[in-house]
């Protein structure tokens, strides 16, 4: 009967060490992970220029490949649809940098001109983001920021 117990025993260390080997794995791919978003808008006065400004700091094990960044109206088709990882495909992408271990802080700015603020639905704003990592996994959120045009 020891023997039988012994038996259950080393098999169950070697199903738990191989379940504590695959999450260990698993952990090394996490998806890419925005966080402490924000988005800054400054409406043009007169003849001078206004702009959006968007950080983001994102983390993914493996390490950040890109971010892309689209601000889009709150009163638009993808609130109806719903955006995509394939509508981010024309997006522009952040600047980013690095800010501490598989981690990097991501800057986007564009400059709003008079006619743009003029063409710009009124309202509610959000900033999307697609993040990749280095082993190509991706992470889009749709509602990373948001601001207001007025």
């Amino acid at each position: 009967m020891s023997r039988r117990i012994a038996l259950s025993v080393a098999a169950g260390v070697v199903i738990l060490g191989g379940a504590g080997a695959l999450a260990l794995a698993h952990a090394g791919e996490q998806a890419p992970e925005p966080a402490h978003s924000s988005a800054r808008y400054t409406a043009p006065d007169g003849d001078r220029d206004g702009s959006l400004a968007f950080v983001t700091d994102v983390t993914a094990s493996s390490g950040v490949k890109s971010v892309k960044v689209l601000a889009w109206p709150q009163n638009s088709s993808f609130a109806e649809k719903g955006l995509t990882a394939k509508d981010m495909a024309a997006a522009e992408s952040a600047v980013c940098k690095p800010s501490g271990q598989n981690t990097v802080r991501c800057t986007y700015t564009v400059k709003v001109t008079g006619a743009d603020a003029e063409s710009s639905p009124r309202g509610v704003w959000h900033v999307a983001v697609l993040a990749t990592a280095k082993d190509g996994t991706t992470t889009l959120d749709t509602k990373a920021a948001g601001f207001t045009v007025r």
